[in-house]
């Protein structure tokens, strides 16, 4: 929020720079052609110059009299009539004004409100438009900045959450393969929990930051795949390709490993001949990412919590790779598959 209040102020300066350019413009505008042709055919030339520059001053004080008051108060409230009445009423006020300044500026004739009224209404009504559509155009612009700014906040509060529930749910099947462990008094217990806690430290220290290294993703990923192997029998057919060849990229972190979970939890022996196949490839700024495994559809019915996982990886991929990624999750012939291409750039 301090980011987003510091950018506000930022832009609030380089609008009012603008705007001094913009006026110091206008006011310079009639000396620059003076400057290109001194020659004046009319002794009142150089009087009138003068006077309207200093009306120029008047038209500033309505054009944000305008954009600033009389539009959010009166126009945007739908008071038509009062915003009008309000609009003739300034410009009354603005021509005797005007009639102030023409006393020491013209001294070869006389001021006439009717004439001046009609001599100005063309500037009067081109601030009325030009402040108008200025301000119309800014809050739109304004408010589409605070409903990006919420969008992010909501972006960033919804990730948040997402992975809130898959790190316990991650780590509680974890803990579950070391209780199996413990009973089955495996003398793999303790290269396990030095797995486990780099997966922890990874999930701790790493998982919380918008974007991780690739190479520390597929890390964690092969860490994970070796705390499952351990837990499981030779009779798992397991086949492993990694070809990360760019493995430099940015990806969002434990984005792949609840594809690894879910194949595992499901995978793992229940059919006759269980198989789970995981291939990753990274080159050419580009992810592909297949897990295959065997699974018994009634088992998939009654387990209540599966896909807890993939239901939070889908929506995450959905909110930080709208047009970037491709996930296609199928299961026919009692397979599941999960193809998952991403963009890396």
């Amino acid at each position: 929020m301090r980011d987003l209040k510091i950018s506000g102020q930022r832009n609030n300066r380089l609008v009012w720079v603008i705007h001094i350019i913009i006026w110091a413009s206008i006011f310079m505008l009639p000396f620059i052609f003076r400057a290109e042709n001194e020659t004046i055919r009319n002794p009142d030339d150089l009087d009138f110059r003068n006077l309207n520059a200093a009306t120029n001053i008047l038209w500033m004080g309505f054009f944000y009299l305008n954009a600033l008051v009389l539009i959010p108060r009166f126009f945007y409230t739908k008071k038509f009539f009062i915003y009008f009445s309000s609009l003739i009423i300034s410009y009354c006020i603005i021509m005797l004004l005007h009639g102030a300044l023409f006393i020491p500026f013209i001294h070869r004739h006389h001021f006439n409100f009717l004439i001046s009224a009609r001599h100005n209404s063309i500037p009067f009504l081109f601030t009325v438009m030009v402040s108008t559509t200025y301000k119309i155009i800014y809050d739109k612009f304004k408010a589409d900045a605070n409903a990006l700014a919420l969008r992010q906040e909501n972006l960033k509060t919804e990730l948040a959450f997402l992975r809130s529930q898959v790190s316990p749910h991650f780590l509680f099947n974890i803990l579950n393969n070391i209780v199996a462990m413990v009973r089955l008094k495996s003398e793999e217990l303790e290269p396990t929990v030095i797995k486990l806690s780099s997966l922890l430290q990874y999930m701790l220290y790493e998982s919380g930051d918008d974007k991780v290294l690739l190479k520390n993703e597929v890390e964690s990923l092969r860490d994970y795949i070796d705390l499952q192997k351990l837990r499981f029998s030779s009779n798992l057919d397991l086949q492993i390709h990694f070809n990360v060849k760019e493995e430099w990229h940015s990806i969002e972190p434990m984005l792949l490993i609840p594809f690894v979970e879910n194949a595992f939890k499901h995978g793992n022996g229940l059919s006759g001949d269980p198989g789970i196949f995981i291939e990753l490839n990274a080159e050419n700024n580009r992810l592909d990412f297949k897990v295959r495994n065997k699974f018994i559809s009634n088992d998939r019915a009654k387990d209540k919590t599966s896909g807890i996982g993939l239901v939070n990886v889908k929506r995450r991929l959905d909110l930080l790779y709208p047009h970037s990624h491709q996930l296609i999750i199928d299961d026919s012939n009692g397979w599941y598959n999960v193809d998952l291409k991403l963009s890396l750039k």
